[in-house]
């Protein structure tokens, strides 16, 4: 049968090209280990010259994958969604799999009936899930009932026995309050989140002032919620102290930016009267004045991490072996939010 003019190539003439079989063309995109170097380059040159896509509806109909990944989130920080998923799309799009992105509200009433009907329409290879999903146990009861491999992001405590991907958020915040304490701050104070990476982040935070003899001072840890509001309202109570901080460090740049915008409206120089430092790197954090010192978090290369251990299996329920745990690098970004404290408040 002759091809009709103007179609798109298919795997036919890609492996008529390559000189080779249908199924040898399928393992080549498929990824499978087992084919030769050689013939391998020979169909990827064909790929390469006939423009050849394969069609996701087809390979899930010739095998049990449906090449769909999943990614789950609630989040108040857009910033860290966009982080995630922009690297689980380029993860998926280097591997040949399509990345399906669903919001689901954490407490909903039918959270377990949505994750049911989303999996039964779906049949996703695997699924990502980002806090706080990635702790609620409804959801993680019913993806283990299901069998769906999962990998969780940036998850409390050991991860519920999944696998997981993350960076250690205490020793980042460690980092960060050293530095604060190294440009002569004593009075440092905190702005918590209501996840539960605020909490690993307040303990390197703490660590950090124990190390130096600085005891904590609990009217200088002050609740938020992530939000850019919260952090307007912590920083109006803790300016309204006695004796107001030097420094203040929020759990996530959206408070961070709060604190800093409710600094400029009293007329607080930053950093000549407080310095202010946040935590995640968002585009936010390098476009307002001063520009915020910040820790640069991981999160398209989480995500991409994450999309890695779904493809190489290693997501997989095994009650008999520990759930891998893949901890990535952060990094402090010192910008111009920060500086030693004014004279005589050191």
């Amino acid at each position: 049968m002759n091809k009709r003019a103007g179609a798109p190539p298919t795997i036919i003439d890609v492996a008529r090209q390559a000189g080779v079989s249908i199924k040898t063309v399928s393992r080549v995109m498929n990824k499978e280990p087992t084919v030769h170097a050689d013939t391998r380059a020979r169909v990827q040159e064909a790929v390469a010259a006939l423009n050849y896509r394969p069609q996701l509806s087809a390979r899930s109909l010739a095998g049990a994958k449906s090449f769909l990944i999943g990614l789950l989130y609630y989040d108040p920080s857009a910033a860290f969604v966009a982080g995630v998923q922009q690297g689980a799309t380029l993860g998926c799009r280097e591997a040949g799999r399509h990345l399906v992105v669903e919001s689901l509200q954490e407490n909903g009433a039918d959270v377990q009936a949505q994750i049911e009907s989303m999996l039964a329409a779906l049949r996703p290879d695997g699924m990502i899930l980002t806090p706080p999903l990635c702790d609620n146990p409804a959801i993680l009861e019913t993806l283990r009932a299901q069998r769906t491999p999962c990998v969780l992001i940036s998850p409390a405590g050991e991860g519920h026995g999944m696998a997981s991907v993350r960076m250690d958020d205490a020793l980042a915040a460690e980092e960060l309050t050293n530095l604060l304490i190294s440009l002569g701050h004593k009075s440092i104070a905190f702005i918590e989140g209501n996840q539960a990476a605020s909490q690993r982040r307040r303990e390197g935070y703490e660590r950090a002032l124990k190390a130096h003899r600085l005891l904590p001072d609990p009217s200088r840890i002050v609740p938020g919620t992530f939000q850019f509001e919260s952090g307007v309202e912590a920083a109006r109570r803790l300016f309204a102290l006695p004796e107001p901080p030097t420094a203040i460090f929020a759990a996530n740049d959206f408070m961070a930016l709060g604190a800093l915008t409710e600094a400029q409206r009293r007329g607080i120089a930053v950093p000549g009267d407080v310095a202010i430092v946040g935590f995640d790197d968002s585009d936010a954090a390098s476009l307002v004045w001063p520009p915020l010192t910040t820790v640069r978090q991981p999160l398209a290369e989480m995500a991409m991490a994450a999309v890695q251990m779904l493809l190489a299996g290693d997501a997989r329920f095994d009650a008999d072996a520990p759930a891998p745990v893949r901890v990535l690098p952060h990094e402090v970004i010192v910008r111009g939010s920060t500086a030693a404290p004014a004279k005589g408040r050191a």
